[in-house]
């Protein structure tokens, strides 16, 4: 009877049970303030990000006011990316652990204090202590700003508008912090490179109090002690060995030492987060085809792009002999450049094509940008072949750094947002360390061969009187900018490698529109459950 009431039109059958999606896949109500936080992440983002390239420009006034040597130079720089690559997974963990928003302010409230402690400076330890708390606090203010970022917008259209704009900063930071150093170099003093951090910390921390909205999962989340030992221990071996590279070359023991130390401690980790009850990261964050391969493109492609900064400020300012502002101003093209890839065209393709689509053409475009610095010379070219290739380079980034951290950050749950967030970081902070010793260390001893046998060539056809000033320092100085065309050259392979990847690992399909990206990766989960 029930039989025949059924086909004869009565109670349909009932639906296919769906798997519950997870609570915290869920799209919550967006927060109606929720541009106004992403002004207050993108002002402290920018602060972590132009800090890095802001002291180089002020550096050798540094030098010479403090008395430091050229050997112990190197540590305030060194000094701040060990401490912020070594902790920055720790930094995420403690995000999810205590609360995005609330380290957030912590860390803004460090970083100030920190910088004004280096602009005080009357020595060069106090410096270096410093700008190692610089690094400490930054640890925990980038991962918690990317993480916010990622939990605040969660919609398809607007979440590619969040990221055009933060992946604009993270290209074009490092920019304008040399236009920023140049300025506050040249008209005030290598100190207020550091004071000026302290007002833009005081603005973002009223904004944060006011603007950010957090629901942290306090007890989803625990501290691996034994995961920070190793992974922090690491990472820091890594970022320190690339670091004493460049003065001592990557043969030397201590070099040698660090690196294969810090694989060991790396593998350790990576075998102990297998095993360990709550894992600082956990591996299914890693595994992930589209994640690992954002990973990988984005370390490879910062390899080349802190090597172009590198060589273009040097290039600009002692052979072409640019002021540190005309140098700095340089570099708005390029900035123009990645705001434009960034917020015109990536934002706008992001939720309609899928990443890769926008990751490879842009690492391709980049690496051509690179390539056509590998045919500068000592005459002035800014126009003929600078210019052209910081825009493609700038053009390019814009298009690969939005969909690489979109891609890394997308269908993370809220309680593990932290941490991918640091992840992404390590793999940008990371990838800068080793492309400046990796491309400084062959820029140099390039460098050091041509102008060896140039010397040698000049003096067995002119004698010892034929070797004037002029003739050496023209032989010197173009040593020099062919040392640099060949590194920026190997950064211009690296920079194809980073498109391989892209093309080859990410294989995830554009967003769909107004829905939220965690709610993709938990209805996967379930059916792969």
């Amino acid at each position: 009877m029930g039989e025949a009431s059924r086909e004869g039109g009565g109670e349909p059958p009932p639906a296919p049970r769906r798997p519950a999606t997870p609570s915290w896949a869920l799209a919550a109500e967006p927060d109606p303030r929720r541009w106004w936080a992403l002004v207050v992440i993108a002002i402290a983002q920018l602060m972590v990000v132009l800090d890095a390239s802001i002291v180089n420009i002020a550096l050798p006034s540094a030098q010479r006011d403090l008395g430091m040597s050229d050997a112990n130079r190197q540590w305030v720089i060194t000094a701040y990316t060990l401490a912020f690559g070594g902790l920055l997974l720790l930094g995420g963990r403690v995000a999810d652990l205590v609360g995005r928003k609330k380290t957030f302010m912590i860390g803004l409230v460090g970083f100030a204090i920190a910088s004004g402690l280096g602009g005080a400076a009357t020595g060069s330890g106090l410096l270096f202590g410093a700008r190692a708390l610089q690094g400490a606090f930054a640890a925990l203010l980038a991962p918690s700003a990317l993480s916010l970022l990622t939990t605040t917008f969660t919609i398809g259209k607007e979440r590619s508008k969040a990221f055009g704009i933060y992946g604009a900063i993270a290209g074009g930071g490092a920019a304008i912090g040399l236009i920023a150093g140049g300025l506050l170099t040249e008209y005030l003093n290598w100190r207020w490179c550091l004071y000026v951090n302290v007002p833009i910390a005081v603005i973002a921390f009223i904004g944060a109090a006011v603007f950010l909205r957090d629901r942290p999962e306090r007890g989803r989340v625990s501290l691996d002690a034994p995961g920070v030992v190793l992974g922090c221990g690491g990472l820091v071996a890594i970022v320190y060995g690339c670091s004493e590279a460049e003065p001592r070359g990557w043969g030397d023991g201590l070099v040698l030492g660090l690196l294969v130390g810090g694989v060991v401690l790396l593998a350790a980790f990576a075998w102990w987060q297998s095993r360990a009850r709550h894992p600082l990261l956990p591996l299914h964050i890693v595994r992930d085809r589209n994640r690992g391969g954002a990973f990988l493109t984005m370390a490879l492609a910062v390899i080349g792009l802190f090597g172009m900064f590198l060589f273009m400020t040097y290039y600009l300012q002692t052979v072409l002999g640019y002021s540190p502002v005309r140098t700095g101003v340089a570099f708005l093209p390029m900035v123009v450049a990645i705001v434009v890839g960034s917020t015109q065209i990536s934002a706008r393709l992001l939720h309609r094509i899928p990443p890769r689509f926008l990751m490879v053409p842009g690492a391709v475009l980049a690496s051509a940008g690179l390539f056509t610095l590998t045919f500068l010379t000592t005459e002035p070219a800014y126009v003929s072949h600078v210019l052209p290739a910081m825009l493609l380079v700038g053009l390019g980034m814009g298009l690969t750094f939005m969909p690489v951290m979109a891609t890394a950050t997308s269908g993370v749950a809220p309680h593990d947002s932290g941490v991918t967030s640091a992840t992404v970081n390590t793999a940008q902070q990371v990838g800068g360390s080793i492309g400046t010793a990796l491309l400084n260390t062959i820029a140099t001893s390039t460098s050091a061969t041509f102008i060896a046998g140039r010397l040698a060539d000049a003096a067995r056809r002119g004698g010892a009187l034929g070797l004037t000033p002029a003739v050496r320092d023209g032989i010197v100085k173009s040593g020099v900018v062919h040392g640099f065309t060949v590194a920026i050259g190997v950064g211009s392979a690296i920079m194809l490698l980073a498109a391989l990847a892209a093309g080859l690992l990410v294989n995830g399909r554009a967003p769909q529109q107004g829905r939220a990206p965690a709610a993709e990766g938990a209805e996967s989960a379930d059916a792969a459950a």
